[in-house]
């Protein structure tokens, strides 16, 4: 699961403007100021997301690592720094002077029309944050996920068996890296089972970069009424569930409000199968595509926890995409002064390839010794479900590779369709056989 969606109910914001937050150039016939020279190198942003190359990391951002931090600009709002460095990385994740909640109401940096909206768990900072996380933190504490272990490896089992029945050709995305991480936390919120599929469109059409802004205004209205009804349900039918404790936080309890019980809702949900399943899909593709590493997990099971750890390292979920963080004061960072009201945008994938903090970091090591990764976040939007996307992938892994010996590939890599328009990294589908 990964901390940082994107609210559905997000509102039409205007396109984006010429370039302001950030640049701040000196007026004519003034010197320049020593921190803003390498600004004024680079005084034309970098389009920005770079070029799509499935799961291989654009060579631009290993070149960005080397230079002060990278003006660029998305297809719409302020032009943002881009931080590549691992330590710059997990400082904007931890230094509170880089703010979430600042984003809001402001022309964000992003990839379509409408800016995010909404009052859920990222969308807030301390004190605010801690009190909202703090209603569902219990829930998926290591020792409360650890309880699904046995229903995860059920379920795998269950999909397994029949993709079996079935025969190959399987799509391990839609036979598989679907259903699981959607069932387990569906069952952990309280949605009804007849519900997953249609869940799954709507994720899907949430975070495409290409939908159409009237489309996603309208799925979106959908889906919101689709939760709201859920959560009445709750109400007037308790159960032992998430969902039912958040409704009696709201309601009976006061601690939250009927806006933040749908938006803290939402943000669990899609948050909660959209990074897994997509992970799902591209750890396998990894594994595949270097067939001795895959030999070497079936045959060492007990190594799969620290192959999770390196996927999670190596695979690229997010390279073009993360939630912009607006400066509230002037912070030196990555050899430039990053003014109060500028915005700033992570790649955490570039951040774990930093050679300074990781040997070796474009060779997967499936038994990297400490894996110091940010691939879950850093700091207090640390991502919540870190670890129940931990034990998925732990489970999806052992499962397939223990109940199929002889997973192959069903057709030549250049046949994978990657999803170039997505702000998540994934494949549409995955043939395999066996």
């Amino acid at each position: 699961m990964r901390p940082e969606t994107t609210d559905p109910r997000a509102a039409q914001a205007p396109a984006g403007r010429p370039e302001a937050a950030g640049t701040r150039l000196p007026p004519p016939g003034s010197p320049p100021r020593e921190a803003d020279l390498p600004m004024l190198r680079q005084h034309r942003p970098l389009a920005y997301p770079f070029e799509p190359l499935g799961l291989e990391l654009h060579p631009r951002y290993a070149e960005l690592r080397d230079q002060p931090l990278a003006r660029i600009r998305l297809p719409y709002g302020d032009g943002a720094w881009l931080v590549t460095r691992y330590e710059d990385v997990r400082t904007v994740l931890a230094d509170p002077r880089f703010s979430l909640a600042e984003a809001m109401g402001q022309d964000q940096p992003r990839m379509r029309p409408v800016a995010r909206t909404g009052a859920g768990l990222f969308s807030t900072e301390p004190p605010e944050h801690t009190r909202l996380r703090s209603l569902v933190a219990r829930e998926f504490s290591a020792r409360r996920v650890e309880r699904l272990r046995a229903r995860a490896g059920e379920l795998a089992g269950e999909l397994v068996d029949a993709m079996v029945a079935a025969g190959p050709p399987a799509d391990l995305v839609e036979d598989f890296a679907i259903p699981m991480p959607t069932t387990i936390i569906c069952e952990v919120l309280g949605i009804p089972a007849e519900d997953h599929r249609m869940l799954w469109h709507w994720a899907e059409t949430v975070l495409s970069a290409v939908t159409p802004g009237e489309v996603l205004a309208e799925e979106g209205r959908a889906f919101i009424a689709y939760m709201a009804g859920v959560l009445d349900l709750r109400g007037r039918e308790p159960g032992e569930d998430l969902l039912t404790v958040l409704v009696r936080a709201c309601r009976e309890q006061g601690l939250i409000t009927e806006e933040e019980l749908l938006s803290i809702a939402c943000d669990l949900l899609i948050a909660g199968f959209v990074s897994t399943t997509n992970q799902i899909g591209n750890f396998f593709h990894q594994l595949l595509v270097n067939p001795e590493e895959l030999h070497r997990l079936r045959e060492k099971p007990e190594l799969i926890p620290k192959a999770v750890e390196e996927l999670m390292r190596y695979v690229p979920l997010l390279t073009g995409f993360s939630l912009p963080r607006y400066a509230t004061a002037d912070v030196e960072l990555g050899g430039v002064v990053v003014r109060a009201g500028d915005a700033v945008m992570i790649a955490t994938a570039a951040a774990n390839r930093d050679p300074d903090v990781f040997e070796e970091p474009e060779r997967l090591v499936l038994d990297r010794p400490g894996n110091p990764h940010v691939g879950f976040g850093h700091g207090v939007h640390y991502c919540i479900g870190a670890h129940l996307a931990r034990l998925e992938l732990q489970v999806a892994i052992g499962t397939v590779l223990d109940r199929l010996p002889g997973l192959r590939p069903a057709v030549p890599e250049d046949e994978l369709n990657w999803k170039a328009d997505a702000m998540v990294n994934g494949l549409q589908a995955l043939p395999v056989a066996w």
